[in-house]
């Protein structure tokens, strides 16, 4: 489903350089949940970006359902983020003057009128537990309310990526748990999830789990093998 070869983003300034990411190989099957772990500045969020058609490379290649995607124009890389993606991020990122409602559905923008909307949109308030919510404006959301409404907007095209960038990292501990389980049960309807996080206990959730460090990234055992 997602590969990568040599994947390296390099940062300069001046005659000094950064790589922070460096020369990332590795190979994600559809359905798998898989968990980057890593400290704040150790390059997970840079190798998500570049697995997600936003950030482009400095060397290397990112396949996904084996196609070369930075060989993409802007128009074929805004169409695989907007049929075959979705992104979850730690701040919510919902637009206060609308509804959230209204920000679920705006993925279904890029949409050519494929599919029942006001359905889709119900169904996945019902099922993350916020129907009671629709009509309701993201000030009057909590935190975990938040979240699954911007989940809702990352699935609202039922792409087969879930990419995920330290989402329950503004969240408490049991808020997190809940919007972790909203992921496995995502997990379970066959969506790949890569997830980027700086807590190591999450690895629990996860089918395989990495990990990185100044940029350099090697798989690891999870908590499940462990088990």
């Amino acid at each position: 489903m997602i590969r990568s070869t040599a994947l390296t983003k390099e940062y300069r300034d001046g005659k000094n350089s950064l790589k922070a990411v460096n020369e990332a190989s590795f190979n994600i099957e559809s359905g798998q949940f898989v968990l980057v772990v890593g400290r704040s500045g150790s390059g997970k969020s840079t190798l998500l970006s570049m697995m997600g058609g936003i950030t482009r490379p400095s060397g290397g290649k990112v396949f996904v359902a084996d196609k070369d995607i930075w060989g993409f124009g802007d128009k074929e890389l805004s169409k695989l983020r907007a049929l075959k993606m979705g992104f979850v991020f730690q701040f919510a990122g919902l637009l206060p003057t609308l509804t959230a409602k209204e920000n679920a559905v705006l993925p279904s923008l890029f949409r050519k009128g494929d599919y029942d909307v006001e359905k889709r949109v119900g169904d996945l308030f019902q099922s993350f537990g916020i129907e009671d919510k629709i009509s309701s404006y993201p000030s009057q959301l909590s935190g975990g309310e938040m979240k699954r409404v911007s989940i809702a907007r990352a699935l609202m095209n039922d792409p087969e990526i879930l990419l995920a960038d330290e989402p329950t990292g503004d969240l408490d501990v049991d808020t997190e748990r809940d919007i972790m389980e909203i992921f496995s049960s995502v997990n379970k309807l066959g969506k790949t999830i890569v997830m980027v996080t700086h807590n190591p206990d999450l690895s629990t959730y996860a089918d395989r789990l990495f990990r990185m460090e100044k940029g350099l990234i090697a798989e690891v055992p999870t908590a499940k093998a462990k088990n």
